[in-house]
């Protein structure tokens, strides 16, 4: 391919996966075992309902993923792991190390639903020739027949040239000329995007289920389809009536995504059969209801359901959730997650939601800033059964929806085993000096989840939204000044208006960034900290390593930004760097930076984070910081935090920190992100549900992914998807 052509090793060292690339487990056996054969049940079904709708995500990411997904998962399926080596080493010149580059792309591409990075957002190609895949898709078996290879080679034929290109707008993900995505037809600009944004807003229509597509019509004329997630399908000869707005045409209509969507209610039908109570089968049959006519309204009844069943045993999620990869910030990314409750470390976050009101009187902003009553949530460490989606967080708070969160409730869950399983990753650290390694040995998983229990619910879980009806009403005093400016709040989210509505591009970033500010700062407090059964030294010490992992991350946060674009492929990282900023900004000798040589004879890093200057200087430079972040949040002011977000957003060359040179340095020490092997549930003759778990290895990892989908009518369901959406890219 030419793209590669110009691209020398180092460049494409981005865009494919490393062979050392570590695979994690998600133990969940004993949480698993504890369950009755009732819960059991449960799970699987849930379970099932997951992983078809995670399938979605590849529709979600690029044009070419559904139909890469299945072939490489035809592969596999058809010939076994070991018996497609045999035709790619024996038959097709395969080196060892070309074998196990395929095995590491399959995983990507199976773990990242897609083949973009979901954490960063770069694209993943094969680290085998384009020659060598074609005699690989031209010799092995598809199916189980040799009569289906024809299929296959002409899926393959449509697709290759995407999955091998490097273009700069196929390099990661985004809108128009930065980036690809099928959130919008490829035809679409952000002037398109913010067109439809404003319909939106008009039309009190949030994005969360929607996709859009756009068709040029005679003359200058546009229009619109605004597609919903849903079972159902809009007759063909029945258009929608368009609405004319701003000289276009939009039609909202249905059908998104249609035969996963019919697959997954199916399963959700059979898992209310086996819920423990009345709010668990109307929670269900609310999301059935949402996923088979593309209501979102019924979405949102459904998670007022989930909200109200306290403690469950088997906990679950299911929708369109995130709004991360979404080029507007607008359109959530599927996600479903099945888990059981750690009853013993929730007891920690139980306490924790119990003093939640005392404790958010600490943050730095006056109380009419803060929600009139706080909703006490679940708040509950989890060990993941499944996970369906792009990637798993190590912590959640959910649902999104602002009217919600802000005045029905919210739940937070950790989730424990993934936590556990990435601290068992020993790689060394780069930029740390030898005494911050041994203290980040020993403290960094407690400060971890120290920093996950604070920023999910008392990050996300804080700050009021300042809204004015169309009566004039507000919820906020009408003499309450803006304590940055002392003069009268002006400011404030309008009837139909949204966070996501208003802070759309910048809204992921800028909310995670609070909830991280609000973490490290409330760690300061050595009552909070007890509450997660440190004190003394050991506490002085989890603070520090909180800290000095904020710093740390923000510097390796590099490796998501992208030159070309300058723009950041990930919300936490940019979230992290402007967190390091601030605190650079600070002054006092808080936080240094400094260039060295490294032991290999290469540049490198040193960070350095004085202790004694964290409760003095650190906490003023957050308090600031923070004060800042939820004024402008809660008064709908946009402009004000795009201006002060991109201010320390920027990397450039100025001053004692080169970041786009450090960049670099940082892009040389990266290490592969792991992937994670998760088990599945069977069900076997005698009606029992039955755990599989897998061997540690890549191996391991695609024959869970063999395992996990017997039934190959998916392979007609997305590729109906891809079809279906093919003229729009």
């Amino acid at each position: 391919m030419e793209s590669l052509k110009s691209l020398d090793s180092n460049a494409l060292r981005r865009y494919i996966l490393q062979l050392d690339t570590p695979v994690l487990d998600l133990d969940c056996s004993e949480a698993f075992n504890g369950l009755t054969e009732k819960e059991k049940l449960y799970a699987y079904y849930l379970s099932q309902a997951s992983w078809v709708g995670g399938l979605i995500v590849n529709v979600q990411t690029s044009s070419e993923s559904p139909a890469l997904f299945c072939l490489l998962h035809d592969l596999f399926k058809s010939n076994g792991v070991e018996g497609l080596k045999t035709v790619a080493v024996g038959e097709c010149e395969f080196s060892e190390d070309e074998w196990k580059a395929l095995l590491v792309y399959a995983c990507g591409v199976f773990e990242n639903a897609g083949n973009y990075k979901s954490y960063g957002d770069t694209k993943i190609i094969p680290g085998v020739p384009l020659n060598k895949m074609e005699a690989l898709m031209m010799k092995a078996k598809f199916l189980g027949h040799e009569s289906d290879s024809s299929s296959a080679l002409k899926k393959w034929n449509d697709i290759k040239d995407k999955v091998y290109s490097l273009t700069a707008r196929e390099k990661q993900l985004g809108l128009g000329e930065k980036g690809v995505t099928t959130y919008f037809s490829s035809n679409c600009t952000n002037l398109d995007s913010e067109r439809v944004n404003r319909f939106m807003k008009k039309e009190g229509i949030e994005g969360y289920i929607t996709r859009c597509f756009k068709t040029l019509l005679k003359g200058d004329h546009v229009s619109y389809e605004i597609r919903s997630a849903s079972a159902e399908t809009d007759v063909e000869d029945e258009k929608p009536k368009a609405h004319v707005f701003e000289d276009c045409e939009i039609r909202l209509t249905r059908g998104d995504y249609a035969p996963l969507m019919k697959k997954m209610c199916e399963y959700l039908e059979k898992a209310k059969e086996y819920a423990s109570n009345e709010t668990e089968k109307k929670m269900l049959e609310c999301y059935i209801d949402s996923f088979t006519k593309g209501s979102l309204d019924a979405h949102k009844n459904g998670s007022r359901y989930w909200i109200k069943n306290k403690g469950p045993i088997v906990e679950t999620y299911i929708g369109f959730i995130e709004t991360y990869r979404d080029p507007a910030g607008t359109r959530g990314e599927f996600e479903g997650f099945v888990s059981v409750v750690n009853r013993k470390m929730s007891e920690k976050f139980n306490t924790l939601v119990e003093k939640a009101p005392e404790i958010l009187k600490l943050l730095p902003w006056p109380q009419e800033f803060e929600k009139d009553e706080f909703l006490k949530p679940d708040f509950t460490s989890l060990d993941v059964i499944t996970f369906a989606g792009s990637g798993i967080p190590a912590g959640i708070n959910i649902p999104n929806y602002d009217e919600i969160r802000q005045s029905e409730g919210f739940k937070n869950v950790s989730l424990g085993n993934v936590i556990t399983s990435c601290f068992k990753d020993k790689r060394p650290l780069p930029f740390l000096s030898d005494k911050d390694k041994e203290i980040f040995k020993e403290y960094r998983m407690a400060a971890f989840e120290l920093q996950v229990g604070l920023h999910e619910l008392l990050g996300h879980g804080s700050g009021k939204l300042f809204q004015r009806h169309l009566d004039g009403q507000t919820n906020y005093p009408s003499d309450l000044k803006n304590p940055l400016t002392n003069d009268l709040i002006e400011n404030a989210y309008e009837q139909g208006e949204t966070y996501d509505s208003v802070f759309t591009t910048l809204g992921s970033g800028y909310e995670e960034c609070r909830a991280d500010s609000v973490g490290i700062y409330l760690c300061l407090d050595k009552d909070v900290v007890k509450i997660f059964g440190h004190e003394g030294d050991k506490a002085d010490t989890v603070i520090y390593a909180n800290w000095l992992d904020m710093v740390f991350v923000g510097v390796k946060s590099l490796e998501m930004y992208q030159p070309e674009t300058e723009s950041w492929m990930q919300a936490h990282s940019q979230a992290s760097y402007v967190i390091l900023q601030v605190l650079i900004e600070a002054g006092e000798g808080l936080v240094t930076i400094l260039e060295t040589t490294g032991t290999d004879g290469n540049p490198d890093l040193k960070i350095t984070l004085d202790q004694s200057k964290i409760n003095s200087v650190g906490r003023k430079a957050m308090a600031d910081f923070l004060l800042r972040q939820q004024v402008y949040k809660a008064t709908a002011d946009i402009k004000s935090a795009r201006k002060m977000f991109d201010k320390y957003s920027a990397v450039n060359n100025e001053g004692q920190h080169p970041w786009a040179k450090w960049r670099d340095i940082v892009i040389d020490k990266k290490k592969p992100r792991s992937m994670f092997v998760q088990p599945n549930l069977f069900l076997n003759d005698a009606g029992n549900v039955l755990l599989n778990c897998y061997n540690l290895s890549v191996e391991g990892l695609i024959q869970s992914w063999i395992e996990r989908f017997q039934d190959v009518t998916i392979y007609e369901d997305l590729e109906y998807c891809r079809t279906k959406h093919k003229p729009y890219f």
